[in-house]
């Protein structure tokens, strides 16, 4: 322990001053020497001493993008003289590396990182390498960065401060060369639709020079040009207006002739047109009945009639999405995937409704809706009239040998397809399989499922990646000479192909007429995207063989694909006779009573009512089926309506004198409740930090998220992607607060779900090359951090042993305090009521009797004369009144000394 030595020197002999003045007040006692001792070392700001020992030096090297090469060139001789200057061995080097995340080196040579390089997540180190480190040792660390952080400094540095561990750093540079990027594109977060709106973009560069830019909103671009770059500044303004409602994106481009990083060319960011709350309709019908009927109720209906055109940010200010006979093929991937969170955790509504191309013929199986319905989709084999013969067309070129970041080949997951789609297939169905590069080679004869399955599913999974490309029209010629001959009444193909190269197709179209004259089917799953050199060639074989064409680039939904096809083919099934319909009663629990049903529908679309969910209104025939049947996923709310309200199949529907109110009734209750009023959002990004700020209303809110408190939810991506709960800061009444840090180039949508209601936000996207920004900022954030803790920029790397300059000494004010406070109060306790301790007390001091006087034995002569006799003093009388004051007793013991 350690205190002011000058103050307690000082103090004694006042103490021992003050004692001798006031000997009343017994100083000397040893509860009040304690106590005065306690008050002593107050006065000198005693202090613990925590750490000893040497000291554990910690050493970040930054391994981002802009970094990495930099810090790999100089690494080994920085590890060589930190070694080679440590004082002794009570002292200990720790190596990590940083980027979007800190992984411990070791002492080994270092290794590749195994981390996402895009981002340089400084603040997340430091944060980290705290909470490593001993606090009974002295700390130091050391980071090896360009400063150019993702992130801003906010968290570590008053932690490394509290700590007293001091931050060095060595800043790596590569030489000065010439560099341009898109450093600012700035916007509203939300406006109105219509309102003009201001965008503002900012080039910098370190040299003067006209830079090509390019513009665009989605995919339409709306300018493209030149920027002046002077004095290292470029801008470019310009004033925009959307009619559409919905999120959408701008993106920003640069092509400079000469530039060292290209990934700073480029910024993105969405901004949200709102327009109050609205139905988006998802229609394959020129002229929907329900777009008319639904406005005339008062609602705002969205018509999409080019499924393809569709993107999540569409989903901005949607209460509920009605799909209404689009198949899950025409949908673009972003979109199908962004609905589970969009039903589930913002809130929405979700209807679909019945037709030849919906449900499962519509390939909704297993697809990222089929989840939310609350009918399952998939035929049972008992109401199965017809077999199916099927030839699947494998592509084995040398692109499917890719690893995927599951670890498996594209050929190993589009076999696992395949083997899907036999599972899914029942014991009167007869499958072929064929492996095609230059040639087609038969993994499989006809055979019949139910007595091969599982010859079948070990055949196809030892289909191997061989080189080369496809030669398509080989694979279809092979598979058709097989399946012309099969018994079976259905017969059906489906080629799967990389729509980057797909080769030699060959006089394709006469094949596919003669397949089609009859009655086979294709269909065709591409592995790429439609904008991929040989797609339009693989549209064209779908579309002449009268199937389905899928496309994806995400080799890992391959399986699912398989299946949805398998399903649509062989287990799925629209009923086109009249059916009559009946009523279950559910349909109270959403309006008020029973609706006046319509006693019969043209046809529908088979499925089955899914445990926990209900049916409104079913089928009179055998299978009992469900027509209208509604249910719960999460907060939001999901429909389905069997039979078509559309289109062909749909005239005694759009007869029905309830046609509007069902609708109507339907609708609202997809639509969910509305968030009361009292709340506000605020959202800001930051670099790679985004942070929310929800604000609300004392009364009633403060009560209701006291009991409930809200909850934010976040999701990287669309498809699967990560989902994650957030938790909330509360920064003041009125103020939650929450800070996260986002992925480069990754969209994320939020729901901040309050009351049974939710907010939604999104997307929002850090702009691609945060890594590559090099904004001055973070480096004097950096700087000040350094400074602040007691460190600094590090050139001799010799000295980085150095002992911090705090030796770890912690205040003991407060249990100095209580002790003293105990003491004073057990000595007013002793004091009070004469309580002795032997080992806290003296004896209390008595009065001197006289001594007794001695008769004599005999009396002397009485002398001439006599004197008066001499009075002798009376003895004390021991006080007995309970009167007595302590006071007294002590005055009268006094005057008997």
């Amino acid at each position: 322990m350690t205190f002011a030595a000058p103050q307690f020197l000082f103090l004694i002999p006042v103490w021992v001053l003050l004692a001798w003045r006031f000997r009343r007040l017994e100083l000397w006692r040893p509860l009040r020497v304690i106590f005065l001792a306690l008050l002593t070392l107050l006065m000198c700001d005693p202090r613990m001493v925590l750490k000893s020992g040497g000291i554990d030096l910690w050493v970040l090297f930054d391994r981002s993008r802009s970094a990495q090469d930099l810090v790999d060139a100089a690494e080994s001789e920085w590890r060589a003289l930190l070694e080679r200057s440590r004082p002794g061995e009570s002292h200990r080097l720790h190596l990590l590396d940083y980027a979007s995340e800190v992984i411990p080196l070791g002492n080994a040579e270092s290794a590749v990182y195994p981390g996402n390089r895009d981002q340089t997540r400084t603040d997340l180190a430091l944060l980290e390498t705290l909470a490593r480190m001993d606090p009974a040792r002295h700390n130091r660390v050391l980071l090896f960065t360009d400063g150019y952080s993702t992130e801003p400094l906010t968290g570590a540095a008053a932690k490394l401060i509290a700590a007293g561990v001091p931050l060095d750093y060595r800043l790596v540079r590569a030489p000065e060369s010439t560099d341009y990027q898109v450093a600012e594109l700035s916007m509203p977060e939300r406006v109105q639709v219509g309102e003009p709106f201001l965008v503002d973009i900012r080039l910098v560069g370190n040299a003067d020079g006209p830079v090509p830019m390019e513009i665009f909103r989605g995919d339409a671009r709306l300018y493209q040009g030149e920027v002046a770059v002077k004095e290292g500044t470029g801008r470019f303004r310009f004033s925009d207006r959307v009619a559409e409602p919905g999120g959408h994106r701008y993106r920003v481009t640069i092509a400079p002739a000469k530039d060292a990083h290209s990934g700073n060319n480029a910024h993105e960011r969405w901004i949200e047109v709102s327009a109050g709350p609205r139905l988006l309709l998802v229609t394959a019908y020129q002229e929907d009945p329900i777009a008319p009927v639904l406005r005339a109720q008062g609602f705002e209906v969205a018509v999409v009639q080019d499924p393809l055109t569709l993107n999540p940010g569409v989903l901005s200010g949607v209460k509920a999405v009605i799909l209404n006979n689009v198949p899950a093929y025409e949908l673009p991937g972003d979109f199908l995937g962004a609905l589970p969170f969009y039903v589930s955790d913002q809130g929405g509504g979700l209807l679909m409704a019945g037709g030849h191309r919906s449900f499962g013929s519509g390939g909704y199986y297993e697809s990222a809706i089929d989840p939310l319905l609350p009918v399952s989709m998939e035929l049972k084999s008992e109401h199965r009239k017809l077999g199916v013969a099927m030839a699947i067309v494998m592509d084995r070129s040398g692109s499917m040998a890719a690893t995927t970041p599951s670890g498996h080949t594209k050929m190993q997951l589009a076999n696992e397809g395949a083997a899907r789609s036999v599972e899914l297939l029942g014991t009167m169905d007869a499958v072929t399989v064929f492996a095609v590069d230059s040639q087609a080679h038969q993994m499989a004869p006809l055979l019949n499922v139910g007595k091969s399955r599982g010859e079948l599913n070990d055949r196809i999974r030892r289909i191997e990646s061989m080189g080369g490309g496809i030669f398509v029209y080989e694979g279809l010629k092979a598979a058709w000479d097989v399946l012309k001959s099969a018994p079976l009444g259905q017969r059906h193909v489906i080629l799967f192909s990389d729509a980057a190269d797909s080769e030699e197709p060959g006089d394709y179209i006469k094949l596919i007429e003669e397949m089609r004259a009859n009655g086979a089917t294709l269909s065709v799953i591409g592995m790429g995207t439609r904008s991929d050199p040989d797609a339009a060639l693989l549209e064209d074989i779908a579309k002449r063989g009268e199937g389905r064409i899928f496309f994806t680039e995400v080799p890992g939904e391959l399986p699912n694909i398989f299946a949805q096809e398998t399903v649509t083919v062989a287990r799925s099934s629209f009923i086109e006779d009249p059916t009559g319909a009946k009523t279950t009663g559910r349909w109270q629990e959403l309006a008020r009573r029973d609706a006046a049903w319509l006693p019969e529908v043209d046809g529908y679309n088979l499925s089955y009512l899914r445990e926990g969910d209900q049916a409104a209104l079913i089928s009179t025939d055998t299978y009992a089926a469900p027509l209208v049947a509604f249910g719960r996923r999460g907060i939001g709310r999901t429909a389905a309506v069997s039979f078509p309200l559309g289109g062909d199949f749909s005239r005694k529907t759009r007869g029905w004198e309830q046609y509007g109110d069902f609708l109507q009734t339907l609708t609202r209750w997809l639509m969910g409740d509305e968030v009361p009023p009292g709340l506000g959002l605020r959202h800001r990004l930051d670099g790679s930090q985004w942070t929310l700020d929800l604000y609300y209303d004392a009364d009633p809110w403060e009560s209701r998220l006291s009991a409930s408190p809200p909850r934010v939810i976040l999701q990287n991506g669309y498809r699967d992607g990560l989902r994650r709960e957030l938790t909330w800061e509360r920064l003041a009444p009125g103020h939650f607060s929450v800070t996260t840090s986002l992925e480069e180039s990754t969209p994320i949508r939020a729901a901040i779900q309050v009351g049974g209601a939710a907010l939604p936000i999104g997307p929002v996207v850090v702009g691609s090359g945060a890594e590559w920004r090099f904004d001055r900022e973070r480096l004097s954030e950096l700087r000040e951090t350094a400074t602040a803790s007691g460190g600094g920029e590090l050139v001799d790397l010799a000295k980085a042993w150095r002992r911090p300059t705090d030796p770890g000494l912690e205040p003991i004010f407060l249990p100095l305090v209580a002790a003293a406070l105990v003491i004073f109060l057990l000595e007013a306790l002793i004091t009070r009521t004469g309580w002795k301790l032997p080992i806290f007390s003296f004896p209390r001091p008595r009065a001197r009797r006289p001594k007794p006087v001695l008769a004599s034995p005999a009396p002397a002569p009485a002398p001439a004369f006599e004197a008066p006799p001499k009075e002798t003093a009376t003895p004390p009388t021991p006080a007995t009144d309970e009167g007595d004051t302590r006071k007294s007793r002590f005055r009268r013991a006094k005057k008997g000394l």
